[in-house]
């Protein structure tokens, strides 16, 4: 048995939660997979791990490992990526984490239509609205709906998406429309703790940008839940135009401030600097980049 096996083993006990998880995803035993491990300690000659019978724990040389294991093996992964893209079609394991609004929506489109196309790939989306480190937690690329800011990744961007800020006509008219962005200040807001800038909404006025801060007593981490606190007449939300469109054409929401716009961040496909970018990620990235310029616009 190789060195790469046991630890290619040992990353799965860890990233699994478990031995018995793990073996279903290898498709082994889970005596053999603790065999693996129990050899790979036994080479290096320090324990990786505490065990019991139901959990185990990463020792700190076993947190250590695990962390280097994991870039090793995305080296080698990477290295077959390579010599594979020479002669043939891209293939391996893609992990991609996603806002879920925009997975649920428009991002799941265009990524099934991906999969369609490139049939040897094997895809783990993984939704989530926080914003995950690529590096620690093992993932290819990410999308991400934000204002661009200085990273240590590269980024490419796709697309702008829409907001809008809504309420509930029966709100506008107790509250009085807010005729310029300043009014909002004064007015009960929903806010999405999501947003980097969440108690700054931004808007474009005669061609100027400018901030207004907002407050409000209720703050969620999810555009469905802006939704359902403003259908619920609590306020003000600013909203993913793709989530309330419905609401707005059955008239049970209404937008406001049209004339003046928000500032619209970018969707962006990011990905850690590499020395060389594996096929399976430069066929995802060059296929997102290509459907969203046909598509347009979200929203």
């Amino acid at each position: 048995m190789d060195t790469l096996t046991r630890m290619r083993t040992f990353v799965e006990v860890v990233d699994a939660g478990g031995f018995s998880a793990a073996a279903r995803k290898l498709g082994r035993s889970k005596a053999l997979i603790s065999k693996y491990v129990k050899e790979l300690e036994d080479e290096l000659g320090t324990r990786l791990m505490n065990r019991t019978t139901r959990r185990f724990s990463l020792t700190e040389l076993g947190q250590a490992y695990y962390r280097d294991a994991g870039e090793i093996l995305q080296r080698v992964d990477d290295l077959q990526d390579m010599v594979r893209d020479r002669h043939g079609e891209p293939t391996g394991l893609l992990r991609v984490t996603a806002p879920r609004t925009f997975g649920d929506s428009v991002l799941g489109l265009a990524i099934m239509e991906f999969m369609t196309a490139h049939p040897a790939i094997k895809l783990d989306l993984r939704l989530d609205d926080r914003f995950v480190d690529l590096v620690d937690e093992g993932f290819d690329c990410a999308i991400r709906v934000t204002e661009l800011q200085d990273s240590s990744l590269i980024a490419r961007k796709l697309t702008d998406y829409r907001f809008v800020v809504v309420a509930r006509p029966d709100v506008i008219a107790a509250t009085g429309r807010p005729l310029h962005p300043s009014d909002l200040a004064d007015l009960p807001c929903v806010i999405d703790s999501n947003l980097r800038s969440r108690f700054s909404w931004r808007f474009n006025v005669d061609g100027e940008r400018i901030s207004v801060q907002v407050s409000g007593r209720i703050e969620v981490n999810s555009p469905e839940a802006i939704r359902i606190a403003v259908l619920a007449g609590l306020g003000y939300g600013l909203a993913p135009y793709v989530m309330v469109r419905e609401d707005i054409a059955a008239g049970r929401l209404q937008t406001v401030l049209d004339d003046v716009p928000t500032s619209p961040p970018g969707v962006y496909v990011v990905y850690p600097h590499r020395r060389h970018l594996s096929a399976k990620i430069r066929a995802f990235v060059d296929f997102l980049v290509k459907w969203f310029a046909e598509h347009g616009e979200c929203g």
